[in-house]
């Protein structure tokens, strides 16, 4: 079998590949003599019929069932012999018979991995954000649980920053209403952000029955393509300002969030762990990232096409399980996922290559250590770890993530990292993309 090989542009290789008749013949004899031993014709008895009959009645059958086998084994026999890694399915190009010399040629294209060559990771710069939970930080959460926990009560006066105004309204563009754009005893929290900005800070100061006309402007990126960017005009009507009053930090309190003592302490404690265990996963999670973007940065690898379209798949499916499946494929085109897909082939690729030249492993250990930390966020954690173990694709995800991890921490080991302090607020409203 002869075996040559032809670069494309990129990472596309075409590999032509020589059978010999000498094969090709034998395997189809091999067939016919089997099929022989079980074929039954009219008039012959069982095993019993001439070769040039079977030879006749299914020989062209039997070469193209064989010539098809050959070309998967021979081309899986080709690529290992000049010693490349297919990225994605072979595409036969041609086939063709030889009837001067009896033997077969073909032709495969596919995409290759691409060779990678890893920088020097010293000079790789990381800012590390440092903080810790302070008081003032469990007192913040406190006050967000009694916010969230507040009463409103009716007051007879301009509407203030935290107030809660009822309204009804209409929404106009052009001087036409618009679907949507309308309703009825309406509740807007005074600072929140919920509502489009401009239209809460021109309700500050209206009062119970007063009507006003609102000016906005629909953000470019608002989710409505008929409305995005577009002028609007709302007319509101105050039915009501009502003022927030915060529950009181006390045993009743503690009890609405689980602690059966009503203990306050006992209640800030709790706070403070969940705190620390957030932000310790924020810290990690920006570090990382930080680790992962200067090393895609530092290496910009072609990478094969056929892996994006894996990965532009699957961004694409976990989209729409998100959204229900109310989408569909026309709706979430390629190019929305493909700079994304892009990103994770080419850090998939990287970290292989690290971690196989680093002999980087997720031992036993390191990955109890790791499902035991999810779980204990659970209110039940040894049913959650009992859970990760018996779903043995779920384990591997943790595993995964060890050696991502252990992988940044290799990194920073060798970077040049330096320190920011910073606070819990700073850190989670970045992790939460404000």
């Amino acid at each position: 079998m002869q075996v040559s090989v032809e670069r494309q542009e990129g990472l596309e290789r075409t590999l032509k590949v020589e059978i010999p008749s000498d094969r090709i013949e034998g395997a189809v004899e091999e067939r016919l003599n089997r099929l022989q031993k079980q074929v039954r014709l009219d008039g012959f008895r069982p095993g019993k019929v001439p070769m040039r009959v079977v030879r006749t009645r299914y020989g062209g059958q039997v070469r193209q069932e064989v010539v098809g086998e050959l070309i998967q084994s021979t081309l899986q026999e080709a690529v290992t012999q000049v010693e490349m890694q297919p990225a994605g399915s072979p595409r036969i190009d041609s086939a063709d018979e030889q009837p001067d010399e009896g033997g077969m040629a073909y032709t495969a294209t596919f995409e290759v991995y691409p060779e990678i060559e890893l920088g020097e990771i010293s000079d790789l710069a990381v800012e590390k954000p440092v903080a810790e939970v302070t008081e003032a930080d469990v007192d913040g959460m406190i006050e967000t649980l009694q916010k969230q926990r507040q009463e409103f009560e009716e007051v007879d006066r301009p509407a203030e920053q935290g107030d809660r105004v009822v309204i009804d309204f209409v929404g106009r563009i052009d001087g036409e209403a618009f679907e949507g754009g309308s309703g009825e005893d309406t509740p807007v929290d005074l600072g929140a952000g919920r509502m489009i900005d401009g239209f809460e800070d021109q309700l500050e100061g209206i009062r119970p029955s007063e009507e006003r006309e609102l000016e906005v402007k629909f953000p470019e990126e608002y989710g409505s393509s008929e409305l995005a960017g577009r002028d609007a005009t709302f007319s509101v009507t105050c039915k009501s300002v009502q003022a927030g009053r915060l529950p009181e930090v006390d045993e009743e309190f503690a009890r609405q969030f689980g602690i059966e003592s009503g203990s306050v302490d006992e209640l800030r404690d709790g706070l403070r762990r969940n705190m620390e265990r957030e932000l310790k996963q924020a810290l990690e999670a920006q570090v990382k990232r930080q680790v992962m973007d200067a090393l895609v940065q530092r290496h910009p690898i072609d990478v094969p096409d056929a892996l994006v379209s894996e990965e532009i798949g699957r961004l694409r499916e976990q989209m729409k399980q998100r959204l229900g499946g109310q989408m569909g494929d026309e709706q979430l085109p390629d190019d929305l996922f493909r700079e994304e897909a892009l990103r994770r082939v080419r850090l998939g690729l990287l970290l292989s290559e690290l971690v196989q030249n680093n002999g980087i492993q997720a031992d036993d250990e390191a990955v109890r250590e790791k499902v035991e930390e999810m779980a204990s966020a659970y209110d039940d954690p040894q049913q959650v770890v009992q859970h990760y173990y018996e779903n043995q694709q779920m384990l591997q995800g943790v595993q995964a993530m060890v050696v991502e991890d252990r992988v940044v921490d290799w990194i920073l080991e060798r970077a040049n990292v330096t320190e920011k302090q910073t606070n819990f607020d700073e850190v989670m409203q970045q992790q939460n993309g404000q």
